[in-house]
């Protein structure tokens, strides 16, 4: 999972690019870069780090250009290393440039089909990589020399085609302007906005809408799923549905954690989904628990703050924050390695002592992946003085790997991968636990938006939309992707040469 964003302007855009990154670091903390057209050619910085740490005035300066994409890395497939971090570009056809959000279910098929059909190499383990070289073999295919919207739609039709998975990708073509298509199941977001400037229309994509607040820009609409949007560099827009049947059926964990509350993803407001997320969990834990004694309500902040306020209401219960944020660590659940995000836990929050000390709290986080963050955090809480701590989840129970972009790779590291209710409560030292439930999470994410008639769930449900998906292919997946193999491969591409010229 990662950010992108994309712009034409009538103006310089590596400060727009730029803030439009700043405000989606939350989805993506590993490595961040930019690409714009200067003079028919590419002007790129690319590293590993924060936003604010990879772009120096230095760099800004020499990012000229109306046109340009921008991208945030969280990593899933391949290393961290800064040679995986994007955009990435091709010199040939035309000169081309892509960043995507996303995962390619079928990249092993395709990294084949490349080399041995295609004739194209690929430099690093990034699908993403395989999926500008693959835009590029269909827009190299195209005998028009003239390249035409109609063109470009073409080529994005064999690209749906040919590839599998979950992407939302920006791409700039050199002397003709900027594509951003989506997946047909539209598994991972993307808007488009515009603003009315003195010289023209200006437009930008991005993952989110939040990005198009930053920047000044008026949010048109979401992508639709399969669809393609062509912006040429003299400001024209061009759309084509590219896919045969598509269908949209958003990413639900984008509502419950990756996405900022102040978003609003395919005509739903991210942060009134958490408060129907918190209704409906409130209306289940007066049910189930009615003879559970609790004094206080407190969150696990940030995401699930919308959350638990909602269920103290509800129940008619105090509500505290009762932990405080160390705002200069980042997201735990999107840092690379199990042992970073183990010992970030502690950095990231304090207990604030008289908020637990002899009380029974309900705590209430937005998920439980792995368990470790919820057991430290429990710990704490204990340690703080509470006599009981009671824990809710405003998801369901993660039972299965994510194989569209989410760093959930391996079954075995998922806490609640073949257990019940019981044991995962007494692996993370709870004295109760409670999960919402999928139909009510659906219900409360697809209240705002009843055109959604379902949801990707994988993580909770393991029915993957693209129906490639089997045990041999989440085997292979495991082994490419879990911590141990990550971490290892993180310190060896520490020594490897890096091909990529970041500062050009």
């Amino acid at each position: 999972m990662c950010g992108i964003v994309g712009i034409v302007g009538k103006s310089a855009v590596s400060q727009a690019l730029y803030d439009g990154l700043t405000v989606l670091q939350h989805r993506g903390q590993d490595a961040a870069g930019i690409v714009t057209i200067e003079d028919n050619k590419f002007r790129l910085r690319k590293a590993n780090g924060l936003v604010k740490d990879v772009f120096h005035t230095r760099h800004m300066l020499r990012l000229q250009g109306n046109i340009g994409i921008g991208h945030v890395r969280y990593p899933t497939a391949g290393s961290s290393s800064s040679s995986e971090a994007q955009p990435f570009y091709a010199n040939s056809p035309f000169g081309l440039s892509l960043a995507h959000n996303g995962n390619l279910t079928n990249a092993n098929e395709l990294r084949e089909w490349l080399f041995n059909k295609a004739r194209r190499h690929v430099n690093t383990t990034s699908d993403s990589e395989l999926l500008l070289n693959i835009l590029a073999y269909e827009l190299q295919e195209i005998d028009d020399k003239n390249l035409s919207a109609e063109n470009i739609f073409d080529a994005i039709k064999n690209v749906h085609q040919r590839i599998r998975g979950a992407y939302a990708t920006v791409a700039l073509i050199i002397g003709h302007g900027m594509v951003a298509f989506r997946d047909p199941n539209g598994i991972r977001p993307m808007v488009f906005g515009k603003r009315e400037t003195a010289t023209g229309v200006e437009y930008m994509v991005a993952s989110e809408s939040v990005a198009l607040d930053a920047s000044d820009f008026d949010f048109v609409r979401d992508v639709a799923p399969g669809e393609a949007i062509f912006f040429s560099e003299d400001g024209q827009l061009f759309s084509h549905q590219c896919a045969e049947n598509p269908m949209l059926s958003p990413c639900i964990f984008e509502y419950v954690y990756f996405a900022r509350p102040d978003s609003t993803i395919d005509k739903i407001s991210v942060y009134a989904s958490r408060v129907e997320m918190g209704k409906k969990l409130a209306e289940k834990i007066a049910t189930d628990w009615e003879d559970i004694d609790i004094d206080v309500v407190i969150p696990i902040p940030e995401t699930s703050c919308d959350t638990a306020l909602q269920i103290a209401q509800h129940l008619d219960l105090p509500y505290r924050q009762g932990f405080v944020k160390n705002r200069y660590i980042g997201r735990t659940f999107i840092m690379p390695g199990q042992a970073e995000r183990k010992k970030s836990v502690r950095r990231k929050l304090n207990a604030i002592s008289a908020e637990f000390f002899g009380k029974n709290v309900l705590l209430v986080d937005d998920s439980i992946v792995r368990g470790t963050t919820s057991e430290q955090i429990i710990d704490m809480a204990r340690t703080a003085g509470a006599k009981k701590v009671y824990f809710a989840s405003a998801a369901p129970e993660i039972r299965f790997p994510n194989v569209y972009g989410i760093d959930m790779p391996s079954a075995n590291e998922l806490i609640a991968y073949g257990r019940e209710n019981e044991d995962i409560c007494q692996l993370i030292g709870a004295d109760k636990l409670i999960f919402q439930t999928i139909d009510d999470l659906v219900s409360a994410v697809g209240k705002a938006n009843n055109e959604i008639k379902r949801f990707e769930t994988s993580v909770f449900d393991g029915n993957y939309l693209t129906n490639d998906i089997d045990q041999q292919y989440l085997e292979n997946l495991d082994a490419q992707r879990n911590d141990q193999i990550k971490e290892t491969s993180d310190a060896n591409a520490d020594s490897n040469i890096d091909l990529h010229n970041e500062d050009t």
